[in-house]
C-alpha cells in the first residue's frame, strides 16, 4: 500500500474516532438533559415553579450572569448586617425573590430543588430513611478529598461507617480529650504574648486564620494518631490544595469536567495523602501493639472495629480504604470547619467588646487557674452563646445538599428520584420570618435559653446539617472551640484591624476571603 493511501486512511479513522467522541458527548448531555427536563415536569405538576431552563445547559448561562453582575456591585461597607449569600450565590438569591422559598432549577445535566420554607426542612429534619443521600455529581468532584467516607457515602455502607465511627465521637469520650484541647492551644497563647513583647507590649496586628488552622489541625493530629501538626502538616497542606483546586473548577454550576478531563494535579496529590495517613497509621499501629484500648487515640480505636466488622457493612472493602477514606474526612470536616468558625468568632468578638468582657468574667468564675476541663467546659455558656450566634450569622457550611435516591415524599412535596436537593444555610439563619426583626444583628443573648427558645422553631437552626446525617463530629467541634476561644479571650483584648477587608468568600466552605485581622493586647 502507497503512502498516500496510508494518509488517507489514517484521517478516515481519525475522522470517525472523533465523529464517534462527538456523538457520544452530544448523546450524553442529550440525554441527561431530557431525563433533567421529564423531573422538572413532574416538579412543575406539584406547583413548583423556576426559571425557564436554556438546551444542554439549563440554567447555567443565567447563574453565571447573575454572578458576573453580582461582583460588580459587592458592597464590602457593612459587615454584620449585610447577607453575604446576595453575592456569593446570588442566582439562589435573586430567584427565591421571584419565585419564592421553594423552585426548581437546571444545570442541565441536573435537575434541583431549592428549599429555604421552614416546614419542608422540618420534614426533612425529621425524615428517617436512607432514600436521600449526597448528590451523585457533588460527591463525584469530592471524591478525592473525601474518598468513600462517611461524609460521601450513601446508603447502607453509610449506615455501615456511621455505627462504626459515631460512638468514638460521644460527648464522654469528647471531654476526655479537652486536656489535649488545652495542650494544642497553648503554643498560640505563647506565640501571640511574644509578638505583643517584640513590640514593645503594644498592640500586636495578627492575622489569625493560619494560628487557628494550626491549633485545630494539632488537635485533630493529637486525637487521631496521638501526634503533633508538625507530623501531619503535609497532609494537611495537600488536601488544602485539593480542596482549593476543586472549588475553582466551577462544580456547583455542574460543569466540573473531571468525568472526562480527570485533574493530574489533583489526582497525585489524592495518592500522596493516602500514601502519607496509612504510613501515619501504621506508624500508630507499632506504637499502639503494648497499649490498652483505654490508651489508644480515636484512630486505632476506629481501625480496630474496621477490622473486627470487615466485610460486614455492604461495599466495605479494606479496612486500610476505610480508615484512609475516614481520615481525610475528620481531617476535612474537624480541621478546616472549626478553624473558620473560630476565625468569624473572633472577628464579631472584636467588633463587640462587651462579648469578650463576659468571657473573661465567666472563665475566671467557671475554670479554676482559668483553664477550662472536663467538667467547666459544659458550664462556659457564654462562650456557647457566642459559638452559637457566630455559627448563625456565618456558619462554614453554606449548604445542606440532598439527592432523592428513590421517589421520596417531604411533606406535600413528591421528590422524584435523581432530583437534588439544596437547602442554603446563612439564608435560614438570617430570616426575619424565623429569627425576628434582629435577624442579621449579632445578639448571642437569644440563645440564653438555649436554640429551641431562640426562633421559632430549632429546626430553622442547621448550622451542623440536619436530619439522619447530622454532623458527627458536632460535640468534637463545640467543646474545641469552647477551649479556644475561652482561652484566647480570658488572655487577651483585641479589636478589629483597620487591615481586616470584609469579604466572605465560598471555598468549599464559607470563610474569610482575606483573612482576620485584628490589634490585639495582653490583659
Amino acid at each position: 500500500m502507497e503512502l498516500p493511501d496510508l494518509v488517507v486512511i489514517s484521517k478516515a479513522l481519525f475522522s470517525v474516532a472523533l465523529a464517534s467522541a462527538v456523538c457520544y458527548v452530544f448523546h450524553y448531555y442529550t440525554r441527561s438533559w431530557l431525563r433533567s427536563q421529564r423531573l422538572r415536569k413532574k416538579l412543575c405538576m406539584q406547583g413548583i415553579k423556576g426559571p425557564p431552563p436554556g438546551f444542554v445547559y439549563g440554567n447555567v448561562a443565567e447563574m453565571q450572569q447573575i454572578q458576573l453582575k453580582a461582583k460588580k456591585t459587592r458592597n464590602h461597607s457593612e459587615i454584620v448586617a449585610h447577607d453575604y449569600t446576595s453575592t456569593l450565590f446570588p442566582y439562589l438569591d435573586h430567584w427565591r425573590k421571584e419565585y419564592g422559598s421553594i423552585y426548581t432549577y437546571s444545570t442541565g445535566l441536573r435537575q434541583h430543588l431549592y428549599v429555604n420554607d421552614l416546614e419542608i426542612v422540618k420534614e426533612m429534619n425529621q425524615l428517617n430513611t436512607l432514600q436521600l443521600g449526597k448528590d451523585a455529581y457533588m460527591t463525584k468532584a469530592l471524591q478525592p478529598m473525601l474518598g468513600n467516607g462517611v461524609i460521601r457515602s450513601n446508603g447502607q455502607f453509610w449506615a455501615h461507617q456511621r455505627k462504626i465511627i459515631a460512638p468514638e465521637f460521644f460527648m464522654d469520650k469528647v471531654k476526655g480529650m479537652v486536656g489535649l484541647m488545652v495542650e494544642s492551644t497553648v503554643p498560640l497563647l505563647k506565640k501571640w504574648e511574644a509578638m505583643i513583647d517584640a513590640g514593645g507590649g503594644l498592640a500586636a496586628e495578627i492575622n489569625v486564620d493560619e494560628d487557628l488552622r494550626s491549633v485545630s489541625a494539632d488537635v485533630i493530629a493529637r486525637a487521631c494518631f496521638g501526634s503533633s501538626y508538625v507530623k501531619g502538616k503535609q497532609i494537611f497542606s495537600k488536601l488544602r490544595t485539593i480542596q482549593t483546586t476543586i472549588t475553582k473548577q466551577g462544580f456547583l454550576f455542574g460543569l466540573n469536567g473531571s468525568r472526562f478531563f480527570p485533574n493530574k494535579k489533583v489526582s497525585n496529590l489524592e495518592r500522596e495523602v493516602e500514601l502519607l495517613i496509612w504510613e501515619t497509621v501504621k506508624r500508630r499501629q507499632q506504637e499502639c501493639v503494648d497499649k490498652s484500648s483505654g490508651q489508644k487515640d480515636l484512630m486505632q480505636l476506629i481501625l480496630e472495629s474496621a477490622v473486627n466488622e470487615a466485610g460486614v457493612g455492604p461495599g466495605a472493602g479494606s479496612p486500610q480504604k476505610f480508615i484512609v477514606d475516614n481520615c481525610k474526612n475528620i481531617y476535612f470536616a474537624g480541621h478546616e470547619t472549626t478553624a473558620i468558625t473560630a476565625s468569624w468568632c473572633l472577628m464579631l468578638l472584636a467588633l463587640y467588646p462587651e462579648w469578650q468582657s463576659r468571657i473573661q468574667a465567666e472563665v475566671a468564675q467557671v475554670c479554676d487557674n482559668g483553664l477550662p476541663d472536663a467538667d467547666s467546659v459544659s458550664r462556659l455558656k457564654t462562650v456557647t452563646m457566642v459559638i452559637q450566634e457566630a455559627m448563625r450569622l456565618y456558619p462554614a457550611a453554606a449548604f445542606v445538599s440532598r439527592e432523592a435516591l428513590e421517589d421520596t415524599r417531604i411533606g406535600n412535596i413528591l421528590v422524584p428520584k435523581g432530583v437534588c436537593i439544596w437547602t442554603l444555610i446563612p439564608t435560614l439563619h438570617r430570616d426575619p420570618e424565623i429569627w425576628g426583626a434582629d435577624a442579621n444583628e449579632f445578639k448571642p443573648d437569644r440563645f440564653i435559653n438555649g436554640v429551641s427558645k431562640a426562633c421559632k422553631s430549632p429546626q430553622g437552626y442547621i448550622p451542623f446539617g440536619l436530619g439522619t446525617r447530622l454532623c458527627l463530629g458536632k460535640n468534637f467541634a463545640m467543646v474545641q472551640l469552647k477551649v479556644l476561644l475561652s482561652l484566647i479571650v480570658s488572655k487577651f483584648t483585641f479589636s478589629l484591624s483597620p487591615s481586616y477587608h470584609h469579604s466572605p468568600a465560598f471555598r468549599m466552605l464559607v470563610e474569610p476571603e482575606h483573612g482576620v485581622y485584628i490589634k490585639i493586647q495582653k490583659i
